[in-house]
């Protein structure tokens, strides 16, 4: 299985038992204005459905840590908090990490 750019490369084709569920989920969501914690949430939870072959964590971790582009955070403060957006949507953030993270949200908005 390849992709058209590199054929020994794996594909990100949907994957048939997530994809349908992450395509409502993610869709519906797109129209409704979220905070910077709901919007991780919501990677955490398409990763979880697995709707791709592959590259599900790389790839909604990728997106939830682009929200914090636009924001004027210092560098160790932009570390932290990308860290703490990867641990979270491949759901190995520990409670007390969630809840820092959910505290610096609200500290945001």
């Amino acid at each position: 299985m390849g992709n058209s750019v590199n054929p020994n490369w794996p594909t990100m084709a949907p994957q048939s038992d997530g994809h349908e569920k992450y395509k409502v989920l993610w869709e519906s969501s797109q129209r409704q204005a979220m905070s910077l914690y709901a919007m991780v949430d919501l990677c955490r939870k398409c990763h979880r459905l697995a709707p791709f072959t592959n590259y599900n964590g790389n790839t909604f971790a990728a997106i939830a840590r682009s929200m914090i582009e636009v924001l004027e955070l210092s560098n160790d403060t932009g570390s932290i908090a990308r860290s703490l957006i990867g641990h979270i949507v491949a759901g190995v953030a520990s409670e007390e990490e969630v809840q820092a993270f959910r505290k610096f949200c609200e500290r945001l908005a």
